[in-house]
């Protein structure tokens, strides 16, 4: 098939400095003829082939086209390539898949990856991505409803900065024009995004990037002990990977975790009632209170129905 020997063709020049007509010939089975009209469809392609006169002349790629080995390690290459594979996936760029033809010229039967990675999410989630990387690459305002840690639904108007991924999600930062100040928005928290028709200029200066979300501030810490069934490790495993662990002899596992007094309303309790009968928060008491509230008064509001 005429695309796939085009295709190895390029490979094979790009791994190595000059290849015969013949050479090439040999290989795919085909007349030099042949391997002239494919050089020449390669060129059209845009890639930067060279022709080497002389006894030991040929064809080649120019060197500023292809990237140097010596710059990088098996498993650096197989790193970005996983990297660089999964931004490509969720912001459908083209340059990237480029980016990554090029590494894998680079590898040498590589077994399979060590390393895989899926940091998207559903079709409107990336496609909210997409846009918001427009939006920053075209310095265009986006606007959209956002539903802060109270609950409370608002219209923001942003000038978009940067896509951040942490805690297994993806963030906003941009300077917030309700608020003329920098923040953090979490994606899954917007609606109705839209990139709008005006544009802004580029910040020349950004402050250091703190805890500056949308929402109220951290004031202190608090430690949770929590108690949870057999059949319920795993989940607890999932939700609280961060808690120190202690595996009891029925079974059973118990988990200590710090976190801060704000989160415990608005983060952990919501998360301990999804539980239902699998966990008994040991202590502090405080926060044992504060469960069975929430549970009375989800008795109460079942009771009216």
């Amino acid at each position: 098939m005429k695309l796939e020997r085009l295709i190895s063709m390029i490979y094979m020049l790009l791994n190595n400095e000059v290849l015969s007509a013949s050479a090439l010939a040999e290989k795919y089975k085909v007349s030099q003829r042949t391997i002239y009209r494919d050089i020449d469809a390669i060129c059209a392609a845009g890639i930067p082939v060279v022709s080497f006169q002389g006894v030991n002349g040929g064809y080649g790629i120019m060197d500023s086209y292809k990237m140097d080995k010596s710059l990088l390690g098996s498993y650096d290459v197989s790193s970005l390539i996983t990297i660089l594979h999964s931004m490509s996936t969720v912001f459908d760029d083209e340059r990237a898949l480029e980016t990554i033809h090029k590494l894998q010229t680079l590898q040498h039967g590589e077994a399979s990856p060590s390393l895989t990675m899926d940091i998207g999410g559903s079709g409107a989630y990336n496609d909210s991505l997409r846009i918001l990387r427009v939006a920053i690459t075209e310095c265009r305002v986006v606007r959209f409803e956002y539903v802060n840690a109270k609950s409370e639904r608002k219209e923001r108007c942003v000038e978009p900065i940067s896509l951040l991924y942490k805690y297994d999600s993806w963030y906003l930062y941009g300077f917030c024009r309700e608020r003329k100040d920098f923040r953090e928005f979490k994606l899954p928290r917007m609606a109705n995004l839209l990139a709008s028709a005006e544009y802004f200029q580029k910040h020349s200066r950004l402050p250091e990037r703190g805890n500056r979300y949308d929402d109220a501030q951290i004031v202190s810490k608090v430690k949770v002990m929590l108690h949870f069934s057999i059949e319920y490790l795993a989940r607890a495993m999932d939700f609280y990977y961060s808690a120190e662990k202690t595996f009891n002899e029925d079974g059973t596992l118990t988990m200590t975790l710090e976190v801060d007094t704000w989160s415990v309303e608005r983060w952990l309790i919501p998360s301990l009632l999804s539980f239902g009968d699998g966990v008994i928060v040991v202590e502090p008491a405080e926060v044992r209170d504060r469960v069975k509230a929430s549970i009375e008064k989800m008795l109460k509001r079942y009771s009216e129905v």
